[in-house]
């Protein structure tokens, strides 16, 4: 039997009594264990800096292994649905009015849930978007431009299940939330990303994007749209088209205009985007866009 070298084996015991429990104490302290294994020290506020890189490296990993050059990032509400639901969820409603007729609670969720309905129309307008990214370029295998979303559910998941519709490929960036968040189920297994910080999520939101596609939607779609258009504006980003769908809802959430005319925006930032009524415009607005640059996007 070869015999081991001293660093092999412990302390011999009779040498002295105490080695083998002073040993495994040292063995148990957390400074024992490799950084890499170290949960409580990776969590450190000191590695914060580890972390990012981390949350960055590990998307931009596995997307450089399936060749995509390009993206078409998709944001939107995640509370618009496809009409059947949002149809169900209004009968609902109506039902529980039905006894409680002046029940100004109830009132307020039917009025809300007739509005849902007009806007399932986005979710089908999305999921058809999905379908035209997907079936772009060489068709369905040629990853080099992918539709992103921000893998939630309402128009993320409608543009997802738009590209799982055609059998193509698409993007899902999920972030760390307080409460349990779901990726919806159309996206490509491989492709989908759970972020622990907002920003690594943005950058990637941008990192590769040839356009930008909002849909109606609320606090999250305007912080995307918001930090997109300042990027833009401020020439710290590539210049892409950005489309914003659905002119009748744009243009009452945001009055550009009047920022236009108090001021605070130039005339000229009006033209870092375009109101567009359906996924057909967006579409030819994107390759328009780029070939007019004469740098088309296939």
């Amino acid at each position: 039997m070869k015999e081991l070298l001293p660093w092999e084996h412990p302390k011999l015991q009779e040498e002295d009594p105490k080695s083998i429990e002073l040993i495994k104490t040292i063995m148990q302290s957390p400074t024992y264990k490799m950084a890499e294994k170290d949960t409580e020290f990776l969590s450190s506020y000191e590695t914060r800096g580890i972390r990012l890189e981390l949350d960055y490296l590990k998307a931009e990993l596995k997307m450089k292994e399936y060749g995509i050059e390009h993206t078409i990032a998709v944001f939107g509400s995640a509370r618009i649905v496809e009409k059947s639901t949002a149809l169900k969820r209004l009968k609902a409603i109506q039902e529980k009015l039905d006894k409680k007729e002046n029940d100004r609670a109830l009132l307020r969720e039917l009025y809300v849930a007739e509005r849902m309905v007009g806007k399932s129309i986005y979710y089908e307008d999305a999921r058809k978007f999905g379908q035209i990214v997907g079936k772009s370029g060489q068709g369905v295998e040629d990853c080099r431009v992918t539709l992103m979303t921000g893998g939630g559910p309402g128009i993320m998941e409608a543009a997802n299940r738009g590209a799982y519709d055609v059998g193509a490929k698409s993007i899902g960036l999920n972030i760390k939330l307080p409460h349990e968040q779901y990726p919806n189920p159309y996206i490509t297994p491989d492709l989908c990303f759970l972020f622990h910080y907002f920003a690594i999520r943005k950058l990637h939101f941008l990192n590769r994007a040839k356009a930008l596609v909002v849909y109606p939607g609320g606090f999250g779609t305007f912080d995307e749209l918001f930090e997109t258009l300042t990027l833009l504006q401020t020439k710290k980003s590539a210049n892409i088209p950005v489309a914003l769908v659905g002119k009748s809802y744009w243009t009452k959430a945001l009055d550009f205009e009047f920022l236009k005319d108090e001021g605070v925006i130039a005339p000229e930032d009006l033209e870092i985007f375009k109101f567009v009524d359906n996924a057909n415009e967006a579409w030819d607005y994107i390759i328009s866009w780029h070939d007019d640059r004469g740098n088309p996007l296939f």
